[in-house]
């Protein structure tokens, strides 16, 4: 850490010198602009121009699908720039783009949120991401999700209980839906990390709760897996037609239901901050724990199912720990910082 002297250039104009090892390093030259964030708790962020426009984003991803000689590479590096926050995507080929990797190409624009091909040609597609950060609000679209994840596990119960498989089939249609929007969150709050405007776009009133964002968002992600594999498993009890124990029906609707109302009480209490609930939250995670610790059933996908619950408690009670942590930034009646 360096200390440097505020000088008065004229009666309203301060300024301060530059390291020159910083300015070597970024090969910065008489004329050259740098950004200047103010950031909220009073520091004042410099970075060089070109820095600031690459890591908003404005630099054009280029992607030789030459290379991409792996399956699902091209997918994933269009994903990962998306997460980014890129906005647009050349994929070149010195002859001839595969059929495979143009294939590969649409299917991935059409698994993430304002991306489109807007050119194509033998040699090159030209994606483009159209997305408006001011059009997304951070806590909705964490809210979305967590009512995704929790529709897919109640469906997939409600097949459980009703012998109704379109139930199930309706909750794994759902799961696409979950991994689009998550995919959005984490590009929003990756581009708020560069720009403190697009945080104030999406609500995201405190840059250092960027973080705790993007757990809560991964963890809603996780349970609405684990909950659209409950619902193939339970199709699966459907389609072999075996023979279920009544009381083991019951045991799982009743993990269920307290799964379901874990999440929701720990998303709840992400957003109020309310200590008390989060720690209810984790001591009924440790419940479903000592309850899924002593089911046992002959029929192997009722034990998975059981432990796919515990699984979905284990991320409510992570939503929780996030809360709880976020609950201790203020001075409460149950815990204050001495003055």
């Amino acid at each position: 850490m360096e200390t440097r002297k505020l000088q008065k250039v004229g009666y309203s104009t301060h300024c301060i010198s530059l390291p020159r090892k910083w300015v070597k390093e970024w090969k910065l030259k008489q004329g050259d602009l740098v950004t200047l964030i103010p950031e909220r708790d009073g520091s004042l962020k410099l970075t060089p121009r070109k820095l600031a426009d690459n890591a908003l984003g404005s630099g054009e991803c280029i992607v030789n699908s030459d290379l991409c000689d792996e399956p699902g590479m091209l997918m994933r590096l269009i994903i990962g720039s998306y997460a980014l926050g890129r906005d647009s995507y050349r994929i070149v080929s010195s002859n001839r783009i595969a059929s495979s990797h143009m294939e590969e190409a649409r299917a991935t624009t059409r698994r993430l949120i304002g991306l489109s091909i807007i050119e194509e040609s033998s040699d090159r597609v030209i994606i483009q991401c159209s997305i408006d950060p001011g059009k997304f609000n951070i806590q909705s679209l964490i809210r979305r999700l967590s009512i995704i994840a929790l529709t897919i596990l109640d469906e997939a119960m409600q097949t459980l209980a009703t012998s109704d498989p379109s139930f199930a089939k309706d909750a794994i249609s759902r799961e696409n839906e979950v991994d689009m929007i998550h995919r959005l969150t984490i590009r929003l709050l990756t581009s708020a990390q560069e720009d403190r405007t697009i945080a104030d776009k999406i609500g995201l009133t405190d840059p250092l709760h960027i973080l705790g964002n993007v757990l809560v968002s991964k963890y809603l992600e996780l349970v609405a897996d684990q909950a659209e594999s409950i619902a193939r498993r339970v199709l699966e009890i459907e389609r072999n037609g075996s023979a279920i124990e009544h009381a083991d029906v019951e045991r799982i609707l009743n993990l269920g239901k307290l799964a379901s109302s874990i999440i929701q009480d720990a998303v709840d209490c992400f957003f109020t901050e309310d200590i008390r609930k989060a720690n209810n939250v984790l001591e009924n995670r440790d419940i479903v724990d000592m309850e899924e610790r002593s089911f046992y059933s002959d029929i192997r996908n009722f034990n998975a199912i059981a432990q796919g619950l515990a699984i979905i408690s284990e991320k409510g009670a992570g939503i929780a720990e996030v809360a709880f942590d976020r609950a201790l930034e203020k001075q409460s009646e149950v815990c204050r910082v001495s003055a």
